[in-house]
């Protein structure tokens, strides 16, 4: 494992130089997610949003699983009513979710696979102005087409182990594919999720969710929710997740 004071400055290189301010400036405190033999330290930096052509194009269909411009993904929507919400709050190019998804990602799903949490994904764009492109909104929206399809777990798990190891490469459009092929969706199905991806079908609902996150008060990604209270990754170990769902559990 590198060194923690080095991936920070790495991180933080990657943010463009903002001055003035404004109303979504938010800067992110350290996270650190703390494991039973090591603790990993990352940061991730939520800037003023100003690149629109990419999240302003494209369709306003609301994806399958989704109940409403703004909401999450609703991962298992059959969870029981004694299930608590998990609502877990990612942008695809982050590198403190890659390390989350490294650490938590195979528990998180396990708890959904197992209707111990109602898993509510919610997946954020801040980064594409952070980094300047357009990777973020793109990703999301190929996620979207894969929830379409019922895949979008696998899809979500696709994407994060194909992640870039140099923050700000991005994804290509054929890398998308490739993992809309990863995650199970082929033939007919694959014929429209390309059309959906193509076309942006989904664009307008990836640019509500990031907008509602930021009004819903979420200042960094990952966040971690359980029943609207918001987990210190400060503290969190696996254990304790599981304690965290176990009190919440009605």
């Amino acid at each position: 494992m590198s060194n923690a004071a080095d991936r920070k400055a790495k991180i933080r290189a990657a943010a463009p130089k903002r001055g003035g301010g404004g109303a979504n400036r938010i800067v992110v405190a350290t996270v650190v997610v703390v494991l039973v033999i090591a603790a990993v330290v990352l940061a991730a930096v939520l800037g003023n949003r100003s690149n629109t052509k990419s999240s302003t194009a494209g369709g306003s269909s609301l994806p399958k699983h989704v109940p409403a411009m703004g909401a999450g993904v609703v991962v298992n929507p059959d969870a029981p009513a004694s299930a608590p919400t998990l609502d877990l709050y990612e942008d695809f190019q982050c590198p403190v979710c890659g390390q989350f998804e490294k650490l938590f990602g195979a528990q998180v799903t396990q708890l959904a696979d197992q209707g111990k949490v109602k898993l509510v994904v919610h997946v954020l764009t801040f980064l594409d102005d952070n980094l300047r492109n357009d990777s973020s909104t793109r990703s999301a929206n190929a996620a979207m087409c894969a929830s379409d399809a019922d895949k979008f777990l696998p899809y979500h798990a696709a994407v994060y182990a194909n992640q870039p190891a140099q923050e700000g490469t991005g994804y290509t459009d054929a890398q998308l594919k490739s993992f809309a092929q990863t995650a199970g969706i082929s033939g007919a199905a694959l014929t429209t999720w390309q059309k959906c991806y193509d076309d942006k079908a989904h664009n307008q609902y990836v640019k509500s969710v990031q907008t509602q996150s930021e009004k819903d008060g979420v200042n960094g990604t990952p966040t971690i929710k359980i029943n609207g209270k918001t987990l210190d990754l400060g503290t969190l170990t696996p254990q304790s997740l599981d304690a965290d769902v176990k009190a919440a559990t009605k």
